[in-house]
């Protein structure tokens, strides 16, 4: 249905889970944690948007499902055969469907990207969500005040001096007795006791030792026959088939803070890594790899550009030939051949909007917050000429409904929520316009897996969302028991076909590919969990690509905050965030046949 221009529809979401937990609001925003930290928006009752009472039906704003985000308070990882910690799933309970002219019905919406994910024969608990402790954002009139936990993450108190890093060098792989090995090998034969039909493990890293203060482990990139992965302060590349050292590690002078999530067409990713070992130490120092060969291209710290431009904490998405690092309240952009700087992305006037996030792929899109503690408090979506920064349209949403997560950027699909009105939304806009092109209706509840810490600024990458040219791909959340994954046609924002999860678990859809969605079911501690296809015409029942071995179960079930993809036959997963802990915690599991 239908919206007046710089309105968000009517219906929206049934009922589906936000992402993780409510979105965070960002730097144009008091930092305010959700109503219920642990599961925002589970349980609320339908309520109408904020355009007055309309028939109850539930609109893209609904609830949307609780998740912890990659970077929460989580339980120390376990080892690879010790019990993981339960795991909540990325959209659990969440504010009810509806925009701001209807009021959904409950939906529950998908946990941001990153958010823990494990299989269970239940489905996870609540979502962790990043204690506001670990960083305050206090937004006070006239000015922002900092509070950080003071220490540095060794336990050392050394002094900084600042630019004078050490670069980022290679170090040779450590030989567990192979001289193939990179210090992380399992010692255990996994395949053991393997059954017919199941498939083997190709190979499994545990993750290097980190401080108390634990690492993040993101990105994680399959690049032809090589498989690279971000570790604490190291980046680890290996073989795709056997897991042997493809080229050698890449050692950082201090934390990974930082990456990329997908490379540019040639190979070249970015990763970013901390000035310092200090707590409040900022994320800006950028090095670029190429994941063909190890290389190193040019490396730069990237300034902040404001007086309430922070850069505790970057974003880094690319688009084309540009970089663009966002932080807390601003971004740069850079030219990816050669580092140089082409503009800025600050506050705009109108308001006083502030950056609140960026999303990457093949458009470049940036979500702002506009007049916080004021009677015209909003948020707006804007896509920006790559190359200039200039504003090619932006979308005003009404106050009290913000832009949470982004499921694409073309399509443009943005997840909104009202906290007060405990209500979700979620919108398909008209090619490179700010146009509504539909709303989700549904009565359905969502639980994609993203991250939603406090911190984060990450606006797309959930894992459970999937788009093509005709639906959006989005899992629900049952409290126990298979899920569905249901398509939802962008044309007209209603139920296009619904396939049942062919397990007792949680099935989560990650592209589409050759007219299929490839999904992946979640693992209990007593089953493997597997790949299927689900074909976009015709039959929709799922079908078994890849069996995982029961054997291994409680390592996959273990990874509760993950990154996962599925290429040429093979399957990967792997952590992205490092706990420290008594036994050697998980980094990596390959699959295949």
């Amino acid at each position: 249905m239908t919206q007046p221009p710089n309105q968000p529809p009517p219906g929206g979401f049934g009922a589906p889970q936000p992402p993780g937990q409510e979105p965070q609001p960002g730097y144009g925003y008091p930092q305010t944690p959700p109503s219920t930290p642990d599961n925002p928006y589970a349980n609320q009752p339908t309520q109408p948007g904020p355009y007055g009472n309309p028939p109850q039906q539930p609109g893209p704003y609904g609830n949307p499902p609780q998740q912890p985000g990659p970077y929460a308070n989580q339980p120390q990882q376990p080892g690879p055969y010790t019990s993981p910690p339960q795991q909540p799933g990325p959209y659990a309970a969440q504010p009810q469907y509806g925009y701001p002219q209807q009021p959904p019905t409950q939906p529950q919406f998908p946990a941001g990207p990153g958010a823990p994910g494990g299989g269970s024969g239940k489905k996870r608990g609540k979502l962790l969500v990043i204690a506001a402790a670990a960083v305050a954002a206090l937004l006070v009139a006239g000015g922002v005040t900092w509070a950080v936990v003071s220490g540095d993450d060794d336990g050392k108190k050394k002094s900084e001096a600042k630019n004078k890093d050490p670069e980022p060098t290679a170090s040779a792989p450590v030989n567990p007795g192979t001289g193939d090995g990179d210090g992380h090998e399992g010692r255990e034969d996994l395949n053991e006791g393997r059954q017919a039909g199941e498939a083997k493990v190709l190979w499994y890293k545990e993750a290097p030792k980190v401080p108390g203060s634990g690492g993040d482990a993101p990105g994680m990139w399959v690049y032809g026959d090589t498989v690279v992965k971000a570790a604490y302060k190291q980046l680890l590349a290996y073989k795709a088939g056997t897991g042997k050292t493809a080229w050698k590690a890449i050692e950082f002078p201090q934390k990974i803070c930082a990456a990329t999530q997908t490379a540019t067409d040639d190979g070249k990713i970015v990763v970013a890594y901390k000035e310092g070992t200090k707590s409040d130490a900022k994320c800006n120092q950028l090095q670029v790899v190429d994941l063909k060969t190890g290389d190193k291209g040019w490396g730069k710290p990237v300034k902040e550009e404001g007086l309430f431009d922070f850069a505790l904490k970057s974003h880094l998405v690319l688009v084309g030939d540009v970089l663009m690092v966002g932080r807390d309240q601003s971004g740069t952009a850079l030219r990816m051949s050669d580092g140089k700087k082409l503009y800025v992305a600050d506050k705009k006037d109108e308001g006083t909007c502030f950056p609140n996030g960026f999303v990457g792929g093949k458009k470049l899109l940036m979500a702002l917050s506009c007049g916080a503690s004021t009677p015209s408090a909003h948020d707006e979506l804007q896509q920006l000429d790559p190359k200039t920064g200039r504003a090619l349209w932006t979308k005003k949403f009404p106050k009290g409904w913000r832009i949470g997560k982004v499921f694409s950027d073309s399509p443009t699909i943005v997840y909104l929520s009202n906290e007060d009105k405990k209500q979700f939304n979620i919108m398909v806009l008209k090619e490179n316009s700010d146009k509504t092109r539909s709303e989700v209706i549904t009565k359905d509840s969502f639980a994609p897996e993203c991250d939603t810490s406090v911190l984060s600024r990450e606006l797309a990458g959930c894992l459970g969302v999937a788009v093509d040219d005709k639906n959006l791909y989005l899992p629900t959340s049952e409290k126990s028991g298979a899920n569905d994954v249901v398509a939802l046609s962008l044309a007209t924002g209603k139920e296009a076909w619904r396939a049942k999860s062919p397990l007792d678990e949680t099935m989560l859809p990650l592209k589409v590919e050759n007219g299929e969605v490839i999904a992946y079911v979640t693992p209990s501690y007593d089953s493997g969990g597997r790949v299927v296809s689900i074909a976009t015409s015709g039959s929709h029942k799922p079908k078994t690509l890849l069996q995982h071995p029961k054997g291994t179960s409680r390592i996959e079930s273990g990874f509760y905050s993950k990154d996962v993809d599925y290429v040429d036959g093979r399957f990967y997963i792997s952590t992205t965030s490092i706990m420290r802990s008594s036994g050697q915690a998980k980094l990596m599991l390959a699959y295949g046949k």
